[in-house]
């Protein structure tokens, strides 16, 4: 099937630790997203393994370029003939103790044609729930930004937590960036107090796409994750969403309207102050 380079499509799933069921639940919502003649799809964060531990994912990491997640997001890109922009996948780094989150990007062809790492790390204790994230314990951050050309227009990649830091959106548009893939997975009271908000701000403030596709429901680490997963546009309208549970959306991306919103409303040439590194 050939894909429309007009639509795009963001995958919500409910990941547990069993990898086979995952894979399986991820590849039905996938071929759903491509009956509705999605091209880009992006799946979300922890897309293959949630485990009750932090550190359990280190028992499915992989080499750079060789592994069975990798080979399932090469086959099924290759397969449907689409782009798909993998959540993440445990890639292994130097520190045996750690792996790198990435987001890999496959064209119709299979091929692996960008990775992204995610930069900051969700170190956090949320009082409420008296819940203790730390992912740094187990992830090794990255320390670049990513923009490619697609057919559907420059994509970029963030990552969850990504999501509160401004400026690496802004070095994404420097980058000429239009549409933005977001692999998430918020916590269910992070996500009600801001998902939406931020998601939202980030189209609006950098006149792009964004495709938040995020992890949504219960999981057995006892962890619940707050789904909405959306695509936004860049006025800030949101398109299309999955409330809660499994499932996926898909809505056409009008590279016109962006081009036309950025020339009439040109709030990032009007830009004072810039981020150095």
């Amino acid at each position: 099937m050939k894909y429309d380079t007009r639509k795009a499509a963001a995958i919500q799933m409910a990941t547990g630790p069993n990898v086979s069921a995952n894979l399986l639940t991820a590849e039905q919502l996938v071929e759903d997203a491509v009956n509705d003649n999605a091209g880009l799809i992006v799946l979300p964060e922890n897309f293959a393994y949630m485990g009750k531990a932090e550190s359990d994912v280190l028992a499915i990491k992989e080499q750079q370029g060789d592994g069975p997640l990798q080979n399932f997001l090469s086959q099924l890109a290759s397969k449907h003939g689409i782009w798909i922009v993998g959540g993440t996948v445990p890639i292994e780094c130097c520190d045996q103790s750690k792996v790198f989150a990435s987001s890999l990007v496959y064209n119709d062809r299979g091929e692996q044609v960008a990775r992204y790492d995610k930069i900051h790390l969700f170190d956090v204790h949320l009082v409420e729930a008296d819940e203790q994230y730390s992912e740094s314990s187990t992830i090794e951050p990255g320390s670049e930004t990513c923009v490619i050309n697609t057919p559907f227009g420059k994509l970029g990649v963030a990552i969850c937590y990504d999501l509160r830091f401004p400026e690496l959106f802004r070095n994404l548009v420097d980058r000429g960036v239009e549409i933005i893939a977001l692999p998430a997975a918020f916590t269910a009271i992070t996500g009600k107090a801001h998902w939406e908000t931020l998601v939202r701000a980030r189209a609006i403030e950098n006149l792009s796409y964004v495709i938040a596709a995020a992890q949504g429901g219960f999981h057995l680490s006892g962890r619940e994750t707050y789904g909405h997963s959306m695509i936004v546009d860049p006025w800030g309208s949101v398109l299309a969403q999955v409330p809660r549970g499994p499932g996926s959306v898909s809505v056409k991306i009008d590279i016109d309207f962006l081009t036309n919103t950025r020339r009439n409303f040109p709030c990032i040439d009007h830009r004072k102050l810039y981020c150095e590194k």
